[in-house]
């Protein structure tokens, strides 16, 4: 019986595949029989990245981008197709934030600097969209594929500080829904684009946010405790299950959502 869910020799390109999400997919898409290509700016994470998923048994490469280079990421595919011959998958991970794109507890809105929130809305949305417009060339070529994009609970719901990130996650979720439209119509239904809204995940951008050095909450990760039923922040695995979902066989008339993972965070009212 065929198993829907297989990855099974896939090539699955993950921008930002050395941040601790990316890595976690990629080690369980790897174990999964996927051939995964990690992209990212740290060249030493990266190779080590790649060595632990050899070291049992995967197979994976990782090629140093900028997801706001066409002609790095150009480079990058250049060299897949050299080693693969196609791209099945395309995971949007890369973004992040900086402090002078929010607001910090005893600031307002006039302190935000505008130089900083427009960096922010570049590194997530347009390194969204351009490696988007990179990778989806093989997939309109060979008539299939699966994009998955990063989007957050900051996209849901405007959340208090992160005014800059925010933005941007909200205009990744819009542009998921209008691109899951434009490919359907124009490069047939072989072709999918969902997203995942993770819910709070400790990270290295949002650990000194989120808890103390000695590992205790800060009243911000005190409040994503109180506001999530499940009482705890989420593990980096637990996403991997909901993408393996959204690139293979089993998602294949799932297009254009926004798959929420964040142990009920969204839906707590009171």
């Amino acid at each position: 019986m065929k198993n829907l869910f297989s990855v099974k020799d896939q090539v699955v390109v993950i921008t930002g595949g050395t941040g601790v999400l990316g890595r976690a997919i990629a080690a369980h898409l790897a174990e999964e029989g996927a051939r995964v290509v990690i992209l990212g700016r740290k060249v030493e994470v990266g190779n080590a990245i790649v060595e632990d998923i050899k070291k049992n048994g995967g197979e994976a490469m990782f090629l140093t981008t900028d997801v706001m280079n066409r002609e790095a990421l150009e480079q990058n595919l250049a060299d897949i197709l050299a080693a693969y011959g196609r791209v099945d998958a395309l995971l949007n991970a890369a973004g992040g934030n900086m402090p002078g794109a929010t607001i910090a507890p005893d600031g307002n809105f006039f302190d935000l600097k505008l130089e900083d929130f427009q960096r922010v809305l570049e590194l997530n949305l347009i390194g969204t969209v351009l490696p988007t417009q990179v990778f989806l060339k093989p997939m309109v070529e060979q008539q299939k594929g699966a994009i998955v994009n990063f989007s957050s609970m900051a996209a849901f719901r405007p959340m208090t500080r992160v005014c800059g990130y925010a933005s941007a996650k909200a205009g990744i979720s819009n542009f998921t829904a209008y691109m899951a439209t434009e490919v359907a119509k124009k490069f047939g239904e072989g072709i999918r684009v969902n997203a995942i809204a993770p819910g709070f995940f400790l990270t290295e951008q949002n650990r000194t946010l989120l808890t103390n050095p000695d590992g205790t909450y800060t009243q911000r990760g005190q409040d994503v405790i109180r506001q999530t039923p499940f009482g705890r922040m989420g593990r980096a695995e637990e996403l991997c299950g909901t993408i393996q979902y959204l690139i293979s066989e089993a998602s294949s008339f799932v297009t254009g959502t926004v798959a929420v993972v964040d142990g009920g965070f969204n839906v707590f009212a009171m």
